[in-house]
């Protein structure tokens, strides 16, 4: 603007903000100063304070206050009245007692409702309790503007009572409240709906929710869906509805924008879809053989702690009842104890050398390929469907049957060879000799029937399970992550053809089921030990290939965590405009721009 267009009260307001010794000049140190203050999580707030406390003193006097309200463009509209029990509160009856930072904070708030107050007083000249809808609009336009959301503010005349167009104090007080605390409102929202901003909510299951929390009243609730209720008739609200509800854009608020800046998780989807856009394919193969790799490390780990109960199972399901209806073992324990007391707890590891041959490459093969999958399937946002979720995990079932179907059965062989003291223990070698090519893949269509839809169940439901038991910020902790695998982990099934018709047959229904439990006890712990492992690996070993971080591996951190690279030049110069823009929107501290013509 021209040098003989502005205000210089205004320019003195807020140079004060920066100028601390009130020379009239910044030094680099108040500079310095000021970008610390700006990158403080309560900036607004501070800034604001700065901007009454005209004489630098860390205190606010009532001179103070009510000059700089007197400048405020709202003061234009309805003159604030400061001979009320509002002001003797806060200053004294002799307005001689100055008020601290932090009893300005609160003040702030309650000066914006006793003015709101006041001009309802104005324009309710009969005192009957009531205005109409123009004058409320009149009073939001020009007293609470920083509570307006462009739809808000389209929408006023159409509120009330159908019959009425007359505005109760109560119903004031209500609408003030709820468009102060519309981040509330989304809260409240996300909480009924699980964080699913698609699902809409009627009237009564938000309030019944809203019962959790005191400040919000079945008043406002009404307001809010009288509000969205103009845009649809149905009764219900969506996450979307909120937004044009909203008065504030809180992303171009400063904290937002200090998330940002420390690369949070509201921004980590963005950052890593771009990034992910822009991958090489010669980065892209890295990332896979990275995956790989760790994702080795993991199976052989989930393996090697459930082994015995691995092998406890495959005993179990191979004993056949004998002539005289004798077995060998009771049940999963009596097997467990018998091979632990003829055979020693090396018994119990008997086959791990070619199993982790095996279970290694193939929790390799399937966790790098649902990696993959769920990568080219997903939207530049991250964002994923279910039925491409179910499709990634499925394809990484069938990627690793191909590898593990010969080593599954070398496995089951060598496990089974201890059963009988007399007979000779074969190694791997000579087992694949014996069986040939193909002999090794024997049973390889009962895997796929197997493996592919208990990936394309299990990946999905782990993934959902994940999402649902991180914290606020999205984060997960090695605890939940465990729960969300261990869970998942139970939809293992057993099953194929011609043996479901010969066991059936030979032995009847039950024996489909013998070792179900050693299955069940020994499929879940092993994923969830597997997938911990993975995830862990992923977050200590963490390289980035220009793809996305795993979902629930970064927490948020606070401004105060952020270490500047150079102690002499903080860098919160950035957050000057979206910090008096938001002292602005957020306590209605609007300010002449000009010279009074």
């Amino acid at each position: 603007m021209q040098e003989e267009n502005y205000n210089q009260d205004t320019l003195q307001l807020l140079g004060h903000t920066v100028d601390s010794l009130c020379t009239g000049y910044i030094n680099f140190d108040e500079f310095q100063h000021f970008e610390g203050l700006l990158c403080q999580p309560d900036a607004l707030y501070r800034v604001a304070f700065k901007i009454f406390d005209r004489n630098a003193t860390g205190v606010l006097s009532f001179d103070e206050f009510r000059n700089t309200l007197q400048h405020t463009v709202l003061n234009k509209f309805v003159k604030f009245n400061f001979d009320t029990e509002f002001v003797k509160l806060h200053f004294g009856a002799k307005r001689d007692r100055s008020i601290s930072y932090h009893e300005f904070t609160q003040v702030l708030w309650e000066y914006q409702e006793e003015h709101a107050l006041q001009a309802f007083r104005k324009f309710d000249e009969n005192r009957s309790g009531s205005i109409t809808l123009k004058d409320l609009k009149k009073i939001l336009v020009n007293i609470c503007p920083h509570l307006l959301s462009p739809y808000v503010e389209e929408s006023i005349t159409s509120l009330g009572d159908a019959d009425s167009e007359l505005i109760t104090y109560p119903y004031f007080k209500g609408l003030i409240s709820l468009l102060n605390n519309m981040e509330l409102m989304k809260k409240i929202y996300l909480q009924v709906t699980e964080k699913n901003k698609e699902k809409t909510v009627a009237q009564g299951e938000f309030l019944r929710n809203a019962q959790n929390f005191t400040q919000v009243t079945p008043m406002e609730v009404r307001i809010l869906y009288q509000l969205t209720g103009l845009m649809h008739k149905d009764g219900r609200l969506v996450y979307s509805d909120l937004d044009a509800v909203a008065p504030l854009d809180v992303e171009k608020m400063p904290y937002a924008l200090q998330s940002v800046t420390l690369g949070t998780i509201a921004n980590m989807k963005e950052s890593d879809a771009a990034h992910s856009e822009g991958q090489s394919a010669f980065m892209q193969v890295l990332e896979n053989f990275y995956r790989f790799f760790l994702g080795s490390i993991a199976g052989a780990t989930g393996a090697t702690a459930v082994y015995p109960i691995d092998l406890v199972k495959t005993r179990m399901q191979n004993q056949r009842t004998t002539l005289v209806g004798e077995v060998m073992y009771k049940n999963s324990w009596d097997c467990f104890k018998k091979v632990l007391r003829f055979e020693g707890v090396s018994g119990l590891y008997r086959g791990l050398a070619p199993q982790l041959v095996g279970v290694a490459p193939e929790k390799a093969i399937k966790l790098t390929v649902n990696d993959l999958m769920r990568g080219k399937l997903s939207g530049s946002d991250g964002s994923i469907t279910f039925m491409s979720e179910c499709i990634a995990g499925g394809m990484a079932g069938a990627s690793q049957v191909m590898f593990t179907n010969p080593l599954e059965i070398v496995k089951i062989r060598l496990q089974v060879a201890g059963e009988v003291s007399s007979a000779a223990r074969p190694s791997a070698i000579q087992v694949i000799k014996e069986l040939g090519f193909f002999g090794l893949y024997k049973g390889a269509r009962a895997c796929f029937l197997r493996d592919i839809p208990f990936s394309a169940i299990y990946f999905p439901t782990y993934a959902h399970l994940k999402k649902k038991f991180a914290d606020e910020n999205g984060y997960n902790t090695p605890l939940t992550l465990l729960a969300a695998a261990f869970i998942a982990g139970q939809t293992t099934y057993n099953g194929v053809f011609h043996c479901f018709k010969t066991i059936l047959k030979e032995e009847g229904g039950r024996a489909l089921w013998k070792g179900a439990p050693a299955r069940v006890f020994r499929s879940s712990p092993q994923f969830a030990v597997t997938l911990v492992t993975y995830e862990m690996l992923h977050r200590f070993f963490y390289v980035d290939f220009g793809g996305r971080k795993p979902e629930g591996s970064t927490t948020g951190r606070s401004i105060e965590d952020f270490v500047p690279p150079n102690p002499d030049h903080i860098g919160g110069y950035k957050y000057v405009r979206p910090t008096f823009e938001g002292v602005e929107t957020r306590f209605g501290l609007c300010f002449p721009k000009f010279r009074a013509s």
